[in-house]
């Protein structure tokens, strides 16, 4: 294990118990290890069937509308 990882370890061991599920999904999600999915809350369900079929008929944001979006939280 690197140093760095170490540290980012002992600083998570600090943090509420439901911070530390979260970043230990997103750190088996990264290492590819995470088997099993995510609940979808009910209420996001329409949203994100309407973005995978947005996906699937290739239509994604321009880069001018990413760079607004982002920019969105400089504020």
């Amino acid at each position: 294990m690197t140093r760095l990882l170490q540290k980012a370890l002992e600083a998570v061991r600090l943090l509420p118990p439901e911070n530390q599920d979260e970043i230990a999904r997103a750190m088996l999600a990264l290492a590819g290890n995470d088997s099993e999915p995510e609940d979808i809350d009910p209420a996001h369900l329409a949203d994100i069937l309407e973005s995978l079929a947005q996906a699937k008929r290739g239509e994604f944001a321009t880069d001018a509308e990413v760079e607004i979006a982002f920019r969105r939280f400089d504020r």
